[in-house]
């Protein structure tokens, strides 16, 4: 992997309230610093939409937005924290296997130290009768595997962090492997 300079940053923050928001966004670029690498939030697209403006028509240009922001980036750190429901942000994985397909390393990171399937429940089907993955991992098989696929890792907390979806010291787990792949492949 080449050395990578603009790190994507994915994950449910953008739906938090404004500062909360910045005040997330703001540690995780300030790690990320540290390494001398430069971290690149959904929100750094800034778009000013009208109140004519379509909300479909909106929707599709921040899709567009995004999308060329992750095409400037080099890898992403996704916070794959359970929300909404038992498994990571929809968005934030599409995020996640946009950048795989273009051969982009992906690190992740989740608060919730329980397996996907004890998330659904803990039994062979759910309530309709459909089997529930059963293969010892924090999320969807394809999701996971595509992380370590890229040549990425996971990190999973041992215990919650400062905020119900963000830990500081995970995300530095996060940056310092992704700085530690990179100097691997280049030292």
């Amino acid at each position: 992997m080449a050395t990578p300079k603009r790190i994507y940053l994915a994950g449910p923050e953008v739906f938090f309230p404004a500062e909360e928001h910045q005040a997330i966004v703001a540690e995780k670029k300030r790690l990320l610093l540290e390494y001398g690498l430069e971290g690149v939030d959904p929100l750094d697209a800034e778009l000013a939409g009208s109140d004519s403006e379509a909300k479909f028509r909106l929707g599709h240009r921040i899709y567009r937005a995004n999308r060329e922001l992750m095409d400037s980036c080099d890898a992403i750190i996704a916070n794959l924290t359970p929300f909404r429901g038992i498994s990571a942000d929809p968005g934030t994985v599409f995020e996640v296997g946009y950048m795989i397909g273009q051969g982009k390393p992906a690190f992740g990171f989740t608060l919730d130290n329980r397996y996907y399937r004890e998330r659904a429940g803990g039994t062979d089907l759910d309530g309709l009768g459909l089997s529930i993955e059963d293969f010892e991992m924090s999320d969807n098989l394809m999701i996971e595997g595509g992380i370590y696929g890229s040549g990425g890792q996971l990190f999973v907390a041992d215990q919650t962090g400062e905020h119900h979806f963000f830990s500081a010291e995970l995300f530095r787990r996060c940056v310092q492997s992704l700085a530690a792949e990179a100097m691997g492949e280049n030292g």
